[in-house]
C-alpha cells in the first residue's frame, strides 16, 4: 500500500493530488490544510471522480496521525498573494510568512511516526527545506526540495523550442537556487546528443536569449494566471515517483551539500531513502563561480530571517 501526504491544498497541492489520482500513484492520500472548507471540498471533488477513474484510492483529511506510515509527504503550503506586486520577483519575499507556517507543520510532524521522505515545494524551497530539516531533525537525505528540477524542465522546453525538437531530446541542468540566482549550466546541456554550445555557435544563436526565455517563462505563466501549478506539480510528481519506485534516478534537486553548508540544486541519485548520492559535476570555472554565488545567496537570505 502506497501512501502520500500533501500538506497545503492550494493551487499546487490540488494539482498534484489530481494528477496523482489520475496516474494511480498511491492507494491512500492524506490531505492537510488549515482551510477546512477548502481541503474537504478538494477531497470530495476527487471522491466524486472515483467512479470514473481506473484506479481506486482512499482519502483522509486533516489527520496528521495518518502520516505515520506515509511513504512521501509533500509540503506545498504558502501564500501566493505575497508574490503579487513584488517587483523583485524574488521568492524570498515568501520566507518570513512561510517560516512560521513551517514551524507549525514541523511541530506536528514530529508528533507522528513518519519515516519516509519529505518533498518540499514551499518557496523559497531551498531555504524552506533547510528549515524543515532543522525543525524536524530528520536525516538530511530524507528532506528534498524540487529545486531546479522545474527550472531544468523550463530550460529544456526553451532549448527544444529554439532547436525545434522535443524537450525530451534535450539533456542537461539548471543549477543553484530555485530563484533569481539559478543558471543554465550550458557545459552540461546537449541536444540530440550534441553539445548545445557547439550547435548554438553553428546556428548563430545566443544562449543568453535561450536562458532568458527559460526564466521568463515562469513569470509569464504567473502573470497570466496569478500562479504556477502544472509545471511544479509535474516536478513534484516525477520526484515522488523516483522515491516510491526506488528508481536511483539522476535528477537536479535541492539537497543538503556539505561543501556549501546549505540546500542547493545539483544532480543527485534519488531513491526510496531520499538522496542516495551526489553526482560529480565537471563545470567550467565560470559555472563554479555562479554555483558558489547561488549558495551564498541562499545562506545569506536564510540567515537574515531564521535564527
Amino acid at each position: 500500500m502506497r501512501k502520500i501526504g500533501i500538506i497545503g491544498m492550494g493551487h499546487v497541492g490540488s494539482a498534484i493530488a489530481h494528477a496523482m489520482v489520475q496516474e494511480g500513484l498511491a492507494d491512500q492520500y492524506v490531505f492537510i490544510d488549515e482551510n477546512e472548507e477548502k481541503v474537504q471540498a478538494e477531497a470530495l471533488d476527487l471522491e466524486d471522480a472515483k467512479a470514473n477513474q481506473a484506479n481506486d484510492y482512499q482519502i483522509t483529511v486533516n489527520d496528521y496521525a495518518g502520516l505515520d506510515d506515509a511513504d512521501v509527504v509533500i509540503s506545498s503550503i504558502g501564500n501566493i498573494q505575497l508574490q503579487h506586486n513584488n517587483p523583485s520577483k524574488d521568492r524570498f519575499i515568501e520566507l518570513p510568512y512561510n517560516v512560521e507556517q513551517v514551524r507549525k507543520v514541523s511541530a506536528k510532524l514530529k508528533q507522528t511516526a513518519f519515516a519516509g521522505v519529505l518533498v518540499v515545494i514551499t518557496n523559497p524551497c531551498d531555504a524552506i527545506a533547510a528549515l524543515y530539516q532543522k525543525e524536524t531533525g530528520y536525516d538530511q537525505k530524507r528532506v528534498i526540495a524540487t529545486g531546479t528540477l522545474l527550472d531544468t524542465a523550463r530550460m529544456r522546453r526553451a532549448v527544444g523550442s529554439f532547436f525545434n525538437v522535443s524537450p525530451k531530446s534535450v539533456s542537461g541542468y539548471n543549477l543553484g537556487e530555485h530563484g533569481n540566482t539559478q543558471f543554465s549550466a550550458w557545459s552540461t546541456v546537449s541536444v540530440l546528443g550534441q553539445p548545445v554550445q557547439k550547435l548554438a555557435e553553428e546556428r548563430h544563436l545566443d544562449l543568453a536569449d535561450i536562458e532568458k526565455d527559460s526564466i521568463v517563462g515562469g513569470y509569464t505563466v504567473f502573470m497570466g494566471k496569478g500562479f504556477t501549478s502544472y509545471g511544479i506539480a509535474s516536478a513534484a510528481i516525477v520526484l515522488t515517483k523516483a522515491i516510491l519506485s526506488d528508481a536511483h534516478q539522476e535528477m537536479a534537486v535541492s539537497h543538503y551539500q556539505e561543501k556549501s553548508g546549505t540546500y542547493l540544486s545539483t544532480p543527485a541519485i534519488v531513491g526510496r531513502k531520499g538522496i542516495i548520492e551526489e553526482v560529480p559535476l565537471f563545470l567550467t570555472s565560470e559555472e563554479e563561480e555562479k554555483l558558489a554565488a547561488s549558495a551564498s545567496s541562499i545562506s545569506g537570505k536564510f540567515a537574515e530571517v531564521v535564527d
